[in-house]
């Protein structure tokens, strides 16, 4: 198993960050940095406590005035570069929100993004000055540093993971979805990943919102074509009507024929316990005549703690098949706790879907842990 990320965090790393800041910084007070940072409950703090309380510390030891103590990490921001240096821009977020210094602290955020990101310390800009900050974000979507145009995107995500919410965007997403329109054929998969990630954001608070712009960009690029697919995904999940049609899928409304003339679907065993793998064994009929294109999924019905059930779908295919194949498969499925899913004893009902719809259906018993 991967270590924590907050375990990136080590004193060695500390004690190298502090002489870079002391040699751009001569009085700065190495030995307080080091004390303040890793004492107090250090080895107990999460990933984000710990950059925060890096960004405090750097608060407390580097010059009081902000455009001063500004100047001393855009001296040694060069050699700071990557993940763990995400406290560049959470202390222009925790010190820089005074009116005086609001240009100056969207240029040091611009500045940093390109060498960690810049996208969560954005958001209490975003939240304090929404019109100013995002007419600033429509300048960044114009930049030629794809880490920028990034930003622009990533940073008005109204559900971006990790970071603070934006309620104003979940409530009205025009200010977000009129920047998306200035990086919607993008040349950068990194930028275009962003604008995908934000759509699928907003299609969870507003689908109607995404299916318009997904059909009126859907066919005038590639690079285009890619973000909406991408960034309705959470839609096609939901078998969405207009979004399979967008995308070609077969979906035959009430009353039409349907897709499949015959579909299995067997787990084994039915009977294990949490941690050990069942077996998906599927067979299925595609109707006769014309191809059609066909999303194989399953879905676990999950059991919670409280006894209720969630449902978490797996992609088997997604193709075109001709009419009249026929399609088999096994898939083994682990039942293994994850960080984003703890497993319950209880009946687990299990789904064969084409497309959204449910053709055939298991179930499986999840026991409690095998004792080692």
């Amino acid at each position: 198993m991967a270590e924590p990320l907050k375990l990136m965090y080590t004193e060695d790393f500390i004690v190298q960050f502090a002489r870079k800041v002391r040699s751009a910084y001569p009085a700065f007070d190495e030995p307080r940095f080091i004390h303040t940072v890793l004492g107090n409950g250090w080895e107990v703090l999460e990933l984000k406590a710990r950059m925060r309380r890096i960004s405090e510390t750097l608060g407390l030891t580097l010059p009081q005035s902000f455009t001063e103590a500004l100047q001393v990490l855009v001296q040694i921001d060069e050699t700071c570069v990557g993940f763990p240096y995400l406290f560049f821009p959470d202390f222009v977020e925790r010190y820089g929100q005074q009116e005086e210094h609001f240009e100056q602290s969207l240029d040091a955020l611009e500045r940093f993004t390109s060498k960690s990101s810049s996208e969560f310390a954005i958001r209490r800009f975003l939240i304090r000055h929404p019109e100013r900050t995002m007419e600033r974000m429509r300048l960044w979507a114009t930049s030629d540093d794809e880490h920028v145009r990034r930003l622009a995107s990533e940073g008005c995500r109204p559900r971006l993971p990790w970071g603070q919410a934006l309620p104003m965007f979940k409530q009205e997403p025009s200010p977000v979805l009129n920047l998306l329109e200035m990086l919607k054929a993008d040349p950068s998969l990194y930028v275009r990943k962003s604008v995908a990630n934000n759509l699928n954001d907003i299609a969870k608070d507003h689908p109607h919102r995404v299916r318009e712009t997904a059909r009126r960009w859907y066919g005038s690029d590639p690079l285009t074509d890619w973000i909406v697919r991408r960034g309705c995904r959470g839609l096609l999940r939901k078998a969405d009507p207009e979004i399979l049609d967008l995308f070609g899928y077969a979906s035959p409304q009430e009353g039409e024929k349907a897709l499949i003339e015959q579909a299995s679907f067997k787990v084994s065993p039915n009977d294990i316990a949490i941690g050990e793998s069942a077996e998906l064994n599927y067979d299925l009929h595609i109707r006769m005549g014309e191809p059609l294109r066909i999303r194989l999924e399953y879905a676990i019905d999950f059991v919670k703690a409280s006894g209720r059930t969630s449902r978490k779908l797996f992609l088997l295919t997604d193709r075109t098949f001709d009419g009249g194949e026929r399609v088999s498969g096994v898939r083994r499925h682990r039942f293994a706790d994850l960080t984003t899913r703890k497993h319950h004893t209880g009946l687990h009902r299990i789904f064969l879907l084409v497309n959204g719809a449910e053709c055939a259906e298991d179930m499986l018993t999840l026991q409690a842990p095998l004792l080692s």
